[in-house]
Formats: structure tokens, C-alpha cells, sequence
């Protein structure tokens, strides 16, 4: 008998995830919770929502869930894997303690200081006076202000000089736009250089690392605009090679699971820090204890293995034990997204044109939903759009040719990922 898999979350990763697991003959059922239009054709949609935790261990208890796979921020920093294991099921993701990691970027950043894994100089603030005289102490330069706790990756504002800071601690802070999360901020040095996103599968002792993948953040062509949970993403990524993906393994994730076992807090899960390869290397951006969205997009379409084995594996502490197998191919994905986004939007457009998407071409459902007109749109990032080839460009002119085929009003996306 195959088993009964849970996920929560509702976004462009989850259909994803749902999408390679349906490939795996192990699982019977799938429950997304509370998914969308793109996950009800894979599996079950529950109406329950993931910070209701009461809520989803009853739905687990009532639909014989026996596995648990995290993928998105908010249900582990409320104790969503705790609760379940004691409920005897399960679980691939960081237990409350471990997703620390995430949930508290003041906690996270003292720990990667207390164990010389590199990263920003930072400073940690619980009052708007205090962080206010530290900004006007220190010499002019370009700052980040972040929230500490969860803000759905919209938490951190890059500010170019004093004034700039001044106004995101004022957004943090006083106007809290980021609510309780922004409690506490981090005000923390700019490091020069460019990005990537690392994941790791972890059981608390092992770490695999995934390809390197890079995802985009602004809303704009050109790295401008507001920030966003991220609006395209490839993979592999173009400047990354073998030498600083050891390195990252090396200086990076395998430090921070030592360190987590030594604080009694082994991490199981996905791993995914945000790096920064900078003139003295990879340093880490923030920590994130799950998978990105919409790197996972793009990753999962790469995956060869059984994604059920190797989370099942890696659940039961035996990740060395299965080989994680990768395709060669290059995954290009561009997320079409509402109008507006990330600001003010509209929901509700009908959405046309699927049915005129080549048949290799893959599109993830992030923010939609059917009603009596048929697929509309129901968020800010509405649709992932993701193709694979053997080469970056044929990935990206793919890509782009089939993200034209499909419409709805005001549907905005980049023209530039993966161009340079």
C-alpha cells in the first residue's frame, strides 16, 4: 500500500512538488493544503490554511496522512512538524527549533557569527531609537534593513544611503508593514557581488546539495523595481562551477548542520541559504528552512530520482543511503504575474491559452482558482512558465515563445531572465 503524502501551501512550488511526486509508485494520495487550480488536477485540495496548525493536524488525523513534506516558510516555525510526529507520522522538514533558521534572522544571524560561517556584518534591533542612532553612527553606505521574523520574502529593502535607511526602518518599524515580524530588524552591511540560491536535502546529518539555481527578485527588467517573492528563476546557474559549489558545501551548509546538531536542533529538511559570492567568496545572504519559490520550478523538472524516495530516505535519517540523480538539461522558468505585483492588484481575470502550450513545456500554477468562467486568476504571481533544453538559450527562447501563448488582463512578467 503506497502512502498518503500532505503538503501546505498554495503557491507555484507546491504544484511543483505535487507534480513529481505523482510520477513516484510509492504514493497513493496527495493532499495539498489549501493548493490551487494547478494542484487539484494532481491530488486533493483540503480548505484549511498553513498557519492554522490546529487545524491541519486534524486533517492529517482525518485523512490517514502518514507523510509530511515541507516546502513553504509558515507551518514549521509554528510547530507544524512537532505536532505530527507526535501524531506518529512522518516528516521531511525542520522541526520549530531547528527552523530558527528562518523564522528569526536576528537568531540566525548570531549563530552563523558564533560559528564562523560567512556572512554580512550585521546588528540586531528591538526598539526604532536604538536602530535609528546605530544607522546614523555608522559611515554612509548602502544598508539592509530586514525584518526579522517571516514576511513572505518581501521583508528586506535595500537602501542606498542614509535617507534610504532612515525610511525603510520607518516601513519596519513605525508604519510595520511587515507586522510582528518586523519586531525585530536587522540592519546589516552590503556585501558586493552576485547571487545564487543553494538547496540541500538534509536528515540531521547528511546534506545533498541540489544544482545551483538563480532567481530573480525585482519586479522589473533590469534588476529595478520593488522586490518580490521572485519572478523567474533557471537552472543550473551560469557562474557557478565546481570549485564554489565545494566550497559552499564546505564553508556553508555542512557548518551549519555541525552546528545545528551541536545545539541540539539537528536540521532535516530542505536547506535553502541565499549566497553571495563575493571577492573573498560564497557568504551567506540569509537562511532560509525550505524550498524556494520559483526555484523549485525549475529544479524538480531536473530531478531524476524518486523526489518520495529521497525525502522518505532523508526522513528516516538514511539520505546517504539513495543517490539523487540529475538531468543535464538547462530549466528556464518565467513567472507571469497580475498586474501591479507586488503592490496593489487585481484577482479574477480569466486566464486563456493553456491548451496552446507545447506538450513539453511545463506550467505550474501559483496564484489561480476555477469558478463558473474557468481558470482565473486568484494572486500576485499567478502562472510559472518553465521549459528545459540542452542549452541556457534554447531553454529561455522556449520559455518565452510559450509564456506569449498565454493570456489575461494585465499580465505582467520580465523579458530578461536568464539573459545575462
Amino acid at each position: 500500500m503506497g502512502s498518503r503524502v500532505l503538503l501546505v501551501g498554495m503557491g507555484g512550488r507546491e504544484h511543483a512538488v505535487a507534480w513529481k511526486l505523482r510520477q513516484s509508485p510509492l504514493i497513493d494520495e496527495i493532499f495539498i493544503a489549501p493548493g490551487n487550480a494547478g494542484t487539484s488536477l494532481l491530488g486533493t485540495n483540503l480548505p484549511v490554511q498553513p498557519k492554522d496548525i490546529e487545524g491541519l493536524v486534524q486533517t492529517a488525523r482525518e485523512h490517514r496522512i502518514d507523510f509530511y513534506l515541507a516546502t513553504m516558510d509558515d507551518p514549521q516555525p509554528l510547530g507544524l512538524v512537532d505536532r505530527l510526529q507526535a501524531e506518529g507520522i512522518l516528516c521531511y522538514g525542520p522541526s520549530q527549533a531547528a527552523a530558527r533558521l528562518e523564522s528569526s534572522k536576528a537568531w540566525a544571524k548570531q549563530f552563523m557569527v558564533d560559528r564562523h560561517i560567512p556572512t554580512a556584518i550585521a546588528e540586531s534591533f528591538t526598539t526604532y531609537s536604538d536602530a535609528r542612532k546605530y544607522v546614523e553612527s555608522i559611515p554612509e553606505q548602502k544598508l539592509w534593513v530586514k525584518a526579522s521574523g517571516l514576511a513572505a520574502g518581501k521583508g528586506a529593502i535595500g537602501c542606498n544611503d542614509l535617507a534610504e535607511a532612515l525610511n525603510a526602518l520607518d516601513i519596519v518599524m513605525v508604519r510595520r508593514d511587515f507586522g510582528s515580524a518586523g519586531d525585530t530588524v536587522v540592519i546589516e552591511q552590503d556585501m558586493p557581488g552576485w547571487e545564487t540560491s543553494t538547496h540541500a536535502f538534509c536528515d540531521g546529518k547528511t546534506a545533498r546539495l541540489m544544482p545551483p539555481s538563480t532567481d530573480y527578485k525585482r519586479a522589473q527588467d533590469g534588476d529595478i523595481g520593488l522586490n518580490t517573492g521572485g519572478v523567474g528563476a533557471y537552472s543550473p546557474s551560469r557562474r557557478v562551477d565546481d570549485a564554489l559549489t565545494e566550497r559552499i558545501m564546505r564553508e556553508i551548509v555542512e557548518p551549519i548542520m555541525q552546528g545545528m546538531r551541536d545545539i541540539g536542533a539537528p536540521y532535516n529538511g530542505t536547506l535553502y541559504p541565499g549566497i553571495m559570492v563575493t571577492a573573498d567568496g560564497p557568504k551567506v545572504v540569509e537562511v532560509n528552512a525550505r524550498l524556494g519559490d520559483p526555484e523549485t520550478q525549475v529544479l524538480m523538472p531536473r530531478l531524476q530520482s524518486d523526489l518520495f524516495e529521497v525525502c522518505k530516505a532523508a526522513a528516516e535519517g538514511r539520505l546517504d543511503e539513495v543517490e539523487v540523480r540529475w538531468s543535464d538539461d538547462v530549466a528556464v522558468g518565467v513567472v507571469m504575474a497580475s498586474g501591479g505585483y507586488p503592490a496593489t492588484y487585481k484577482l479574477a481575470y480569466r486566464i486563456d491559452g493553456l491548451d496552446d502550450v507545447d506538450p513539453d513545456v511545463l506550467v505550474f500554477h501559483n496564484g489561480t482558482k476555477d469558478d463558473a468562467r474557468g481558470l482565473v486568476t486568484n494572486g500576485g504571481r499567478v502562472l510559472t512558465v518553465v521549459a528545459l533544453a540542452p542549452t541556457l538559450e534554447a531553454a529561455r527562447k522556449k520559455a518565452y515563445d510559450n509564456v506569449g501563448r498565454i493570456t489575461f488582463a494585465d499580465a505582467q512578467y520580465r523579458r530578461d531572465i536568464a539573459l545575462r
